[in-house]
């Protein structure tokens, strides 16, 4: 237990701010020892193969960074105001891994009253006066039950539906009520929208079909990003974008390179074991360094890891993970306090508490 040294309320370990008074409480700022597929969150665990090595790639953003599609980021949480996690137990948003058919995952399965922090979605006991894992204030009546993450929407218009945009405390900074259906969001539409520079004049559009709301990516530059929920392994495809903190990663297949035209095969180092790689994206046409994915799967982080980013303070300590399940590759947010996105392809479905991000700003889907 810990106890808060402004209230003396007893809190349990894994806590970062007092149930009592919000007050950040004290912790070993230590990194602790970092074991592959530990904990597994949701995943069956592996051994990594002997061959892959224990030493994790740490990565210098100075040596990585250029003109990255959205280098500044979004309206995340301040990484001052967080000590990096010792077991992954920030919380994070998500949504339904893509091969599963079943509605996502809703935090309101904790219990009866449980309140949800409408920051980082993380269940709370009603007698919670602030988020027990990102220190945010709890405004919803104890025994207010979580929102649905299934929507029914009416399909005569969108008036509905509505856009929160966030502040890097997770306040409300503006909403956008969608006008009509389909509705079509981007700078040009003004408003919340019309101040970043990182939106499309034409970015996303927003429609509801059979009571059920959908966003479009209208071929952005920079990208619909949605946040994953914490523990849920989403598919990931050959050619997949995902972003944690300011690190914009693509899912690249490891293709054997084909013979000259006079039958000479290329030499290259043996790929054995290996199913993907992990691509950092610098600039619009241009990729940094790129990292193979072992069978066994792998660790990103800021501190521990197979793949670490030690200057980008908003990468968790452990971030989020990457899994081989039946021949697929998997993506699982281990509770990072900034969330891992991945990016919009075509035409998806999206629910209420949903959050998105696009251009520099998250948004967060109330219906």
């Amino acid at each position: 237990m810990i106890t808060c040294p402004k209230c003396s309320k007893e809190n349990q370990d894994h806590y970062k701010f007092c149930l009592g008074c919000g007050a950040e409480l004290p912790r070993d700022v230590s990194p602790k020892k970092f074991a592959a597929g530990t904990p597994p969150h949701g995943v069956p665990a592996a051994t990594r193969a002997k061959d892959y090595g224990d030493e994790p790639t740490a990565i210098g953003t100075g040596a990585q960074k250029g003109p990255a599609v959205a280098t500044p980021p979004p309206a995340l949480v301040d990484p001052a105001a967080f000590i990096a996690p010792a077991r992954g137990e920030d919380t994070g948003a998500s949504k339904k891994a893509a091969a599963a058919g079943a509605a996502p995952a809703t935090p309101a399965a904790a219990g009866a009253g449980t309140v949800v922090c409408p920051q980082c979605q993380e269940p709370n006991p009603p007698s919670n006066k602030f988020c027990a894992l990102c220190g945010f204030k709890l405004v919803k009546p104890a025994g207010q039950a979580a929102q649905p993450s299934t929507p029914v929407v009416s399909t005569s218009g969108a008036a509905n539906v509505v856009l929160t945009a966030l502040r890097a405390d997770g306040t409300e900074a503006g909403s956008y009520t969608l006008p009509t259906n389909p509705t079509l969001i981007g700078r040009d539409s003004g408003t919340i929208f019309g101040g970043d520079s990182y939106l499309s004049p034409r970015h996303a559009t927003f429609s509801i079909k059979g009571g059920r709301l959908f966003v479009k990516d209208e071929g952005s530059l920079n990208g619909v990003y949605r946040r994953l929920r914490r523990d849920t392994p989403v598919q990931l495809d050959n050619g997949d974008v995902f972003r944690i903190g300011q690190e914009i990663v693509r899912v690249e297949p490891l293709s054997p390179a084909p013979t000259t035209p006079d039958g000479v095969e290329r030499l290259g180092s043996p790929s054995k074991g290996y199913v993907a790689r992990l691509a950092l994206i610098i600039g619009r046409d241009a990729t940094g360094n790129a990292f193979p994915v072992p069978d066994t799967g792998l660790h990103l982080g800021r501190e521990r890891g197979d793949i670490l980013f030690p200057e980008d303070g908003y990468v968790s300590g452990l971030h989020c993970q990457i899994s081989l399940q039946g021949g697929r590759l998997f993506l699982t947010d281990l509770g990072s306090s900034n969330g891992t996105f991945l990016r919009v392809l075509g035409e998806t479905e999206i629910t209420g508490g949903d959050i998105l991000l696009m251009g520099q700003q998250l948004f967060r889907i109330n219906v």
